[in-house]
């Protein structure tokens, strides 16, 4: 079985025994993909470490893409890529598993296309760098400034990474797996949407940015696919019959979300 649900930001109590009864029939071959902004990779804190532990506790494995609230730079730096189902991955533990940028792994007798990644939307005051500080309490003024004015914004290394966005060989990487299977994929994963798509259902309230109008080249190459699943808009849409818009709900990979 394999199940797929959108952004969990580190609160994974939706997959309690009691809200996701149907573990109880899983194993660790069965799969829960989580659609970006996973959340359990963030500060290396006691919690966190806490929560990956009942995570990989489960029955189940859990596979995620990164979003753009993700600590890109220990996805990077901290966790062992291993092969995974023809693909890539960062093994963050036995059974809890990134799926990285541009893979296609086989699971089931699926193929999946994966590409993690999107741009904040909760930075409208722009991004704070301590870098570009000399005096650090300058920039805990300014820290503090920010926050006692409500301000939208983040803090680069610590609540925001750059990397949220793709590098150029990252999407090469993906245009060329694609390739290689014929542009052809059961199931894409990823979590935000191709412009022309989040364009249709948001009304033009996202606006383009170089990892939504790769997906857009993506479907103009002529990418072929049952269903797109992505995360990252907080809502559940289906969208133009074959994107499926998470949060919260977990669904079997599949079957209808808006029945």
């Amino acid at each position: 079985m394999i199940f797929v649900t959108g952004d969990t930001h580190a609160d994974f109590k939706r997959f309690s025994a009691s809200r996701f009864p149907v573990q109880r029939e899983m194993g660790k071959s069965d799969y829960v993909i989580i659609c970006g902004d996973f959340g359990g990779v963030w500060c290396d804190s006691k919690e966190e470490r806490y929560w990956l532990d009942w995570l990989n506790d489960k029955p189940f494995t859990t596979l995620f893409v990164d979003g753009n609230h993700s600590n890109h730079w220990r996805l990077r730096d901290e966790f062992p890529v291993k092969d995974f189902a023809g693909g890539k991955v960062h093994e963050i533990r036995d059974s809890i598993l990134h799926l990285m940028r541009g893979e296609i792994y086989e699971i089931d007798g699926k193929s999946f296309f994966t590409f993690g990644g999107a741009s904040s939307h909760d930075i409208r005051d722009g991004i704070l760098d301590p870098d570009e500080y000399d005096d650090p309490e300058k920039f805990k003024h300014d820290f503090k400034l920010m926050r006692r004015l409500k301000q939208q914004f983040r803090v680069k290394g610590i609540s925001w990474w750059p990397e949220e966005l793709p590098s150029d060989e990252e999407m090469q990487h993906g245009k060329d797996n694609l390739a290689k299977h014929g542009n052809a994929v059961d199931y894409v994963i990823t979590h935000c949407l191709p412009q022309e798509v989040a364009s249709v259902f948001s009304g033009g309230l996202y606006k383009p940015d170089k990892l939504t109008m790769y997906f857009n080249g993506l479907l103009h190459d002529g990418l072929q696919f049952d269903h797109w699943y992505c995360g990252h808009y907080h809502i559940e849409q289906q969208v133009m019959g074959k994107f499926d818009v998470l949060y919260e709900k977990i669904i079997q990979i599949g079957d209808n979300a808006y029945e």
